[in-house]
């Protein structure tokens, strides 16, 4: 099988597409590169696909890389022979690869390797006869050693048919799939640990099918089994099991046959049923990271793709009780201006003076927006800040500080703000997030910012590679201002990474910004490949050529040009003109490819427009403060903090957040709740629970 053929398999992608995608890679080629500017190539395949693509390449080499390992360890024992080799380079499901090795691998002293040096695998070959011999008789002949009696030579047999049993691919294969389609997943609180364990205590005794149960559920569980608090088990029915080998092994009716089905129970309660059932807990776990992953990966899309306020004069606060909330101005490019301690809440409670401090803020740095944490104190802080009369309209954002502290401490902030303290780099990073999300979240681990669930329970490499890719996706999407960017925000870019954004940094602080695109072609180490796959990302709003501050690829310029020459008007008066724009027909332009003339359009009319929404104020009810002010059928405002697997966890204005669970999200049956509802957007919820005891609120969607 070509690995085009296995991607086919895995995709659905036709091979000529998945063909392109690989010599794309090969050359160098980044994903938002290719999805945006390869079209032609890769007949209009998106991120996702080609993502996909490049996972499945992935797994087409480890798996061979494995075909290899085996087929050389087999050989060198001498016993590859031509069929088991065909067997080996044909199979790509990695469980049967593994069950064809099994009999060739290297094992530790086990019982049937013992019994085989005490001269036992002759007669295991008799009593698999199942011929009418007296077995006990024939036993007696191979008492010998440290073989006393006719009983230990039976056991020795045993031993080794038991092995025969658990290396049989073709029953391997039948009871692999009772675990995968019958397999009952079930849960049994630590008999000590019902205390500790009592967050787990839907769990405490619990059964599902196991590839039935809910990833997030799957996930809880195997997280409390970490914890000792829970033990989990897979089991198939064990009558089920033992009548396949009954067909599989047994051949007459007589004592062998009676010492073969001893065998065969042995080895499926001590080799089979460990084995598979490791194995189909591991392929959950797998398939639960997976989904997981996508939800954190869908949410942290939506996060950084969040409405950005732009470029204003902001004063953020960080919320605080005793400690106080720390106060910063910024200016419009991001700048710290000023930093003060308020302390308008208990144990101070000087909210007059800390309102006077904010009215003078606002009037001395001509403040336009305020953004307001949304942590401890929040909403006693946005009362306070509502009460204020400034004299000019200041709108008031509260702003998530997920992730805020880490940044605070990181040594990205150090570098940024080396003389000042964690609690100002943190108001700074809540001001910086309501102007730009994408350019300030970009700062810290995307794990730290909350929008997932088992984070930490999940594949942390694959956790990392999926976020990765959600950044670097966004980033490139959006689009980086070349000269005003960070290096951070940089480094997403396509084709740069961390070294070439650095010096792109240094560049622009020897020698001033960027006029054109061209330039960039100076940059140290910034060779013609890095600028193939950066150009098109990088914009320069105010350069020389109009082009520069657009999606237009540089190596699409000229098209551009004859384009313009064609209608008789130059490239600057083309830009944005729709009325040209909408008219022109794409047979008139035979040197413009389909997709790339589409795109051009598409481009030409909105130059650098940024994908994202406007940003707008959510206004919560005033006369709730706390859960004690809520009551079943109220109806409220609120935002969406998190999507879940089971629901959508929503902002209401006070301390705990709301739930609404997936059913309560339609009227209609919801499967993915992200099908339905999305991080950042404002929705109208009713509630329809309260759990005070345990700070639960059951929402509904209106």
């Amino acid at each position: 099988m070509t690995i085009a053929q296995f991607i086919k398999q895995q995709s659905n992608i036709n091979e000529k597409q998945i063909n392109a995608v690989l010599s794309l890679i090969q050359e160098g080629a980044t994903t938002p590169f290719i999805s945006r500017y390869r079209k032609e190539a890769t007949g209009g395949l998106d991120e996702v696909e080609i993502g996909a693509i490049r996972e499945s390449a992935q797994q087409f080499e480890q798996i061979t890389k494995r075909q290899e390992t085996i087929l050389k360890a087999i050989e060198e024992q001498d016993q590859l022979t031509p069929d088991l080799k065909s067997q080996i380079e044909t199979t790509f499901d990695t469980n049967v690869l593994e069950d064809l090795y099994l009999p060739f691998k290297k094992k530790r002293q086990t019982r049937a390797e013992k019994a085989r040096k005490n001269g036992l695998e002759g007669l295991a070959k008799i009593i698999m006869a199942q011929n009418n011999q007296d077995i006990v008789v024939s036993a007696e002949r191979f008492a010998k050693g440290d073989i006393k009696s006719s009983d230990d030579a039976l056991q020795g047999a045993r031993d080794i048919i038991a092995e025969w049993v658990n290396e049989n691919t073709a029953l391997r294969s039948k009871i692999r799939s009772m675990y995968q389609k019958n397999g009952m997943l079930q849960s049994k609180v630590v008999g000590t640990k019902k205390e500790e364990a009592a967050k787990y205590k839907d769990y405490f005794d619990f059964s599902q099918v196991l590839h039935k149960c809910p990833s997030y559920r799957f996930l809880a569980m195997h997280r409390a089994s970490d914890e000792g608090l829970l033990r989990i088990k897979v089991s198939v029915d064990e009558d089920r099991v033992f009548q396949l080998c009954e067909r599989f092994f047994v051949k007459s009716n007589n004592e062998a046959s009676e010492q073969v089905r001893i065998a065969y129970e042995d080895a499926y309660k001590r080799l089979i049923h460990p084995s598979m059932e490791n194995e189909v807990l591991s392929e959950k776990k797998k398939e639960a990271d997976v989904s997981a992953i996508k939800v954190f990966a869908d949410n942290l899309r939506q996060l950084l793709l969040a409405a950005p306020l732009g470029k204003k004069r902001i004063l953020a606060i960080d919320p605080g009780y005793r400690s106080g909330c720390k106060v910063v101005c910024l200016d419009e490019s991001g700048d710290l201006l000023t930093n003060e301690m308020i302390f308008p809440h208990p144990p101070q409670k000087e909210m007059s003076r800390a309102m006077s401090k904010i009215g003078q803020l606002v009037q001395a740095y001509n403040v336009e927006a305020i953004a307001i944490g949304n942590g401890t104190a929040s909403r006693e802080t946005e009362y306070m800040i509502k009460r204020v009369h400034f004299d000019r309209d200041v709108e008031v954002f509260v702003v998530s500080e997920d992730g805020a502290s880490v940044y605070s401490a990181s040594k990205i902030a150090r570098e940024e703000f080396p003389q000042y303290d964690v609690t100002v780099r943190g108001a700074v990073s809540i001001g910086r997030r309501l102007m730009d999300p994408l350019a300030e979240l970009v700062k810290i681990d995307p794990k730290s910012i909350g929008v997932g669930q088992y984070q930490h329970e999940v594949n942390q490499q694959l956790l990392k590679e999926s976020l990765d890719e959600v950044v670097i996706s966004c980033v490139n999407q959006v689009g980086v201002n070349v000269n005003t960017a960070s290096p951070y925000l940089l480094a997403y870019v396509s084709g740069l990474g961390t070294s070439l954004a650095q010096s792109i940094i240094e560049y622009r602080k020897e020698n001033g910004e960027f006029k054109d695109r061209t330039t960039l072609k100076k940059v140290p180490r910034l060779g013609g490949k890095a600028f193939e796959q950066c150009a098109g990302f990088l914009r320069i709003p105010d350069g020389k050529n109009i082009l520069d501050n657009s999606a237009v690829h540089p190596e699409s310029y000229p098209s551009v040009k004859k384009m313009a020459k064609q209608l008789d008007v130059k490239v600057e008066e083309l830009v944005g003109n729709k009325d040209v724009l909408n008219n022109l027909d794409r047979k008139d332009f035979p040197y413009i490819d389909n997709f790339l003339f589409d795109d051009l359009i598409k481009e030409l009319k909105k130059p650098g427009r940024d994908p994202r929404k406007s940003i707008k104020v959510l206004e919560f009810d005033s006369t709730v403060k706390t859960i004690e002010d809520l009551h079943e059928g109220k109806t409220l405002n609120g935002i969406v903090t998190n999507v879940t697997d089971f629901g959508a966890f929503v902002n209401i204005g006070i301390k705990q957040n709301g739930l609404i669970h997936k059913s309560n999200l339609a009227d209609s049956y919801v499967e993915n709740p992200s099908d339905y509802i999305k991080l950042d957007e404002h929705v109208t919820v009713e509630v329809i629970q309260i759990d005070v005891a345990r700070n639960r609120i059951g929402l509904k969607r209106v």
